[in-house]
């Protein structure tokens, strides 16, 4: 997966990232893939309001400034473990949703790669972005 290019100058963010989470996941259009599983790499950034930028809050140790990490990867277990999914592309929009349902996040880019569809390739896959709405 390509690393991220920045975000633009929003407010202030703090950059969260799980990198290389590979499991396995029911995914695919064609036949021979149903009831079987796959290997897929998922890779998640996400962009949480920085607060402490600007209010002498740097080095402030405030776990109410972040997202779990362990949230996000049990997000990605539970996502993947509600059945057969036919598109990449559809399970990258279903991890972005739930990343993006936590309040603190306001930007997040989802690739999800399976890595066993052609021997000569690493991977196939999509990576998307998506925006918090505007409040």
């Amino acid at each position: 997966m390509s690393v991220f290019p920045p975000w633009p100058q929003q407010p202030p963010l703090r950059r969260v990232f799980l990198r290389d989470l590979v499991t396995l996941a029911r995914i695919g259009v064609h036949p021979h893939e149903e009831g079987t599983q796959q290997r897929v790499r998922v890779n998640i950034e996400f962009g949480v309001v920085d607060e402490a930028v600007g209010e002498g809050g740097i080095g402030r140790d405030d776990l109410s400034r972040t997202v779990s990490y362990e949230r996000v990867v049990q997000l990605v277990r539970r996502v993947i473990g509600e059945g057969h999914v036919r598109l990449v592309e559809t399970l990258a929009e279903r991890i972005a949703a739930g990343v993006l349902a936590e309040a603190r996040v306001r930007v997040v880019r989802v690739g999800v790669e399976k890595l066993d569809v052609f021997a000569e390739l690493d991977a196939v896959g999509v990576e998307i972005e998506r925006w918090q709405a505007s409040s």
